[in-house]
């Protein structure tokens, strides 16, 4: 028996769980057809083989037609659900964990024009900005409906092997009910505390009455609004209490705050450069006054926070989710005292920001991860030891070093500068975000751990390769930022590197040309602007920034607006010409041949990068490639055997930005599809 706190196992009712660490409700997006299928599955599953003792799927699945998912989400409303739900939970089961679904009605959180174009429904007019859509407010008969929709809906999850439900009662339909802000029915259902709790208790006594006494339900629910005239604190402990008085609620997982905007959102589930835990007093705040297990989940990236959490007693179960997606055997970790190798959550929030832009979640430095049915999570030695070549020290590189090093491999890796990390080491100069060291931080201890060899400060040339007599070369040489983009002045313009690295000094008057989208022009012009200059950042889109995405956006907004800052869409910055000693930009549109033009001080061009690729052409006349990828093997992760020079040497790979100008979890994805295999 361990004497971790983590590791003491917590009966919830019949249900005992393993340890006190649960991976909390989140929907990656990797339904088909509404279905939880093989991805989903093999996603959940790794996590229960990697020791986790409940994992919670969807977020949430929905349990009527008129609650049609804005992103990819399990449609619980639908029959056919139930033999994919029940694949899924054998599955888990059989991997040693126990499994929950969260089920919900999005109420006005959705949109009108999706699924089948059903009026949205919530308990008033209000719309929630998120989402936009205006509300039908809802009567008695879709009150009835709904409640039975979720008592058909926990029923089916029930059939399909679930060990509970938990139901989403913030932000969602039922929280919708409960806040005193989105509620303005008349009575019975609308006005004081207990009417407007009418409604998620005459859901839970449905449910309770479908499934019985032998199935677990949740409740996720806010205990803090943090709005003026919504939940308040002391209310939220109310709203507790009565679900516990009701006598069919098994446990509570606690949420503080709103998510009816992107800031809002944000601070529910803060990312990396906010606090951790921000809302674990919250939480403990209900435990003490609610008797009744506590659960909680939001910005709990590393065991030490987690520790404490239970030690503390704050809780009784603790969420590390976007923790698991990047490490799926977190908690076999512990269990095997080697917590030092823990691929660490570094905050980027590239999961959840890409479900919200409509794709599939995945970690920006696991590419393994929703990619469990053809990509391995742990690396299994190679037949033969082969004698490998890496260009390039940033995370692409690194990673083909890890996996080859695993792989059991001979590995030498060159870099021209003196310590690792490309483009990420200028990332991680602004606070905010030096958690990104973490990336290459950790991938330089598991090259340490395998013997990798490095070779910093050398520009390695076609001889520094040949005369290692390798086997497989990969070039991760990277890019440099492109500029060239106007039809004069290019020559007169500054790259977002030269300002994050320090090298070039902000001016007083800066015009930011934002034609990438990405974190690097938001990154600088948040420098500039720290710097006290004037800054207006603009971009030929009709949103700008949109490679930022939503809950990443909201540190930058934060930083930015109060300082003055600028945003100006649809506009293209077409030539740069001297003024004195100033810059005049001379602006134009795509969507007519108007121009105009202001005087500047500066201008920072960000445009992308462009491959650094020399090396890479040097060598390929003497490869047995010729530098080409077979994609149907790649993508099917077979080895790549295709000879198209049989006087070649070596094979040779290029990947990252030495390709194209791409992010951080596209280079690694391609290391470790090529190297997994070789």
């Amino acid at each position: 028996m361990s004497n971790d706190p983590l590791l003491q196992p917590f009966q919830l009712k019949h249900l005992t769980l393993k340890n006190r660490i649960f991976i909390s409700a989140h929907e990656p997006a990797y339904p088909e057809d509404g279905m939880p299928k093989a991805r989903y599955r093999a996603y959940h599953v790794e996590r229960a083989k990697g020791g986790v003792a409940l994992t919670m799927t969807a977020g949430s699945a929905s349990v009527s037609r008129d609650s049609p998912p804005v992103f990819n989400n399990i449609l619980a409303w639908k029959d056919e659900v139930v033999p994919w739900v029940r694949d899924m939970t054998d599955a888990v089961h059989e991997a040693g964990a126990a499994i929950m679904i969260q089920l919900t009605h999005l109420g006005r959180r959705t949109r009108w024009d999706k699924g089948d174009w059903l009026p949205v429904l919530s308990p008033s007019h209000e719309r929630e900005p998120a989402h936009r859509a205006f509300t039908k407010k809802m009567e008695d008969w879709d009150i009835q409906r709904v409640i039975q929709d979720y008592a058909d809906a926990c029923e089916r999850m029930k059939a399909g092997g679930m060990d509970g439900v938990e139901f989403e009662c913030y932000g969602h339909l039922m929280d919708q009910f409960v806040s005193p802000l989105t509620n303005r029915l008349d009575p019975p259902w609308g006005g004081d505390l207990d009417n407007r709790m009418r409604f998620p208790l005459a859901v839970l006594k449905a449910c309770r009455e479908r499934v019985g006494e032998d199935f677990i339900l949740g409740m996720r629910y806010v205990a803090d609004e943090r709005l003026p005239g919504g939940t308040s604190p002391a209310e939220g402990i109310e709203v507790g209490r009565r679900f516990k008085a009701s006598g069919m609620v098994d446990f509570l997982n606690v949420i503080r705050g709103h998510i009816d905007t992107d800031a809002a959102l944000t601070d529910v589930i803060p990312i990396q450069g906010m606090p951790s835990a921000p809302h674990l007093a919250c939480a403990s705040d209900v435990r003490h006054a609610v008797d009744i297990p506590i659960f909680h989940a939001a910005r709990v990236p590393d065991v030490a926070t987690a520790r404490h959490a239970i030690a503390s007693q704050a809780v009784d179960m603790i969420g590390m989710t976007r923790a698991h997606l990047t490490e799926p055997h977190l908690v076999r970790r512990i269990v095997e005292k080697t917590e030092d190798r823990i691929r660490p959550c570094v905050g980027a929030n590239y999961c959840l920001d890409r479900i919200y832009q409509g794709g599939l979640a995945f970690c920006i430095h696991n590419a393994a991860s929703g990619r469990e049915e053809t990509l391995p999570q742990d690396i299994q030695p190679a037949a033969d030891r082969k004698r490998v070549v890496i260009v390039g020290a940033g995370p692409g590189g690194l990673e083909a070093a890890r996996v080859a090093g695993l792989r059991g491999h001979d590995v030498t890796v060159f870099e021209a500068a003196d310590q690792p990390g490309g483009q990420i080491r200028l990332t991680a100069q602004s606070p905010r975000k030096r958690e990104m060291m973490g990336i290459i931080d950790w991938r330089m201890a598991e090259c340490s751990a395998t013997g990798v060899k490095f070779r910093f400060n050398t520009m390695a040339d076609p001889d520094d390769v040949l005369s290692e007599n390798p086997d497989i070369v990969i070039v991760a040489t990277g890019g440099l930022p492109f500029t060239d983009v106007l039809s004069a002045g290019s020559d007169l313009v500054v790259t977002t590197w030269d300002i994050l690295s320090g090298d070039v000094k902000p001016g007083a008057h800066v015009l930011v040309y934002d034609d990438a989208g990405d974190n690097a022009g938001m990154q600088a012009a948040e420098l500039i602007a720290n710097s006290g200059a004037k800054v207006e950042i603009m971009t030929p889109d009709r949103s700008f920034a949109p490679e930022v995405m939503a809950m990443n956006l909201t540190p930058y907004m934060r930083a930015m607006q109060e300082k003055g800052v600028t945003f100006t869409v649809t506009w293209r910055l077409k030539s740069a010409h001297r003024d004195g000693n100033r810059l005049r930009a001379v602006i134009g549109t795509d969507y007519s041949d108007f121009t105009r033009e202001q005087v500047v001080d500066q201008i920072v061009v960000n445009h992308g990068t462009r491959p650094l690729d020399d090396l890479y052409f040097d060598l390929r006349p003497h490869s047995l490639n010729l530098g080409a990828v077979n994609h149907e093997d790649l993508v099917a992760q077979r080895p790549q055997t295709d000879i198209l020079n049989p006087d070649g040497m070596f094979r040779l790979w290029r990947i990252g930005d030495a390709v194209a100008s791409r992010n951080t979890h596209a280079a690694i994805l391609d290391a470790l599809r090529l190297m997994a295999v070789h």
